[in-house]
């Protein structure tokens, strides 16, 4: 039997000038996420849309989102595996096309962790594992646009 889980956030929009949404440039694009227990995330749209360059942005989150995910996913499968993984970091990049109407979607998310493996003989299973961590993501699962892993791979003290 599948297991429901429900996360909830709040999301509280901090941008009044005085003016509110008066017209385009009359407000600012800032808010700020609350989740129960976990410290505030303060967000702004991406500058490309007059947002605050220095905060986080729902394009960023996304990215961000499906990065953590498979790399928690993956550390899982490579413990279960006994691959020891002493690092892990990616650096994703996603698209996003924006049309002429202002309206846009994301065509690819495309991965690139470095992992460091202790064990040279474990590179082709660790680099196997990456595959599989994607079915399992919850957040990949959910997208309509390819998310793509380009790994590369360190063997430790080599």
């Amino acid at each position: 039997m599948a297991k429901e889980h429900q996360y909830k956030t709040a999301v509280t929009w901090t941008g009044n000038k005085g003016s509110g949404t008066m017209d385009y440039r009359s407000y600012d694009r800032n808010y700020v996420i609350s989740i129960a227990q976990k410290p505030d995330i303060a967000g702004s749209s991406d500058s490309a849309f007059l947002g605050d360059k220095n905060k986080h942005n729902p394009e960023d989150l996304l990215v961000s989102s499906l990065s953590s995910c498979h790399m928690l996913w993956y550390l899982h499968l490579c413990s279960q595996n006994d691959i020891i993984v002493m690092d892990y970091q990616d650096n994703a990049v996603g698209t996003m096309i924006e049309n002429a109407d202002g309206s846009g979607y994301f065509s690819e998310v495309t991965l690139n962790p470095v992992v460091t493996i202790t064990r040279a003989a474990d590179q082709e299973k660790a680099n196997a594992l990456h595959d599989q961590a994607h079915k399992m993501c919850f957040i990949a699962n959910s997208c309509n646009f390819p998310v793509k892993c380009a790994p590369g791979f360190v063997i430790e003290g080599s």
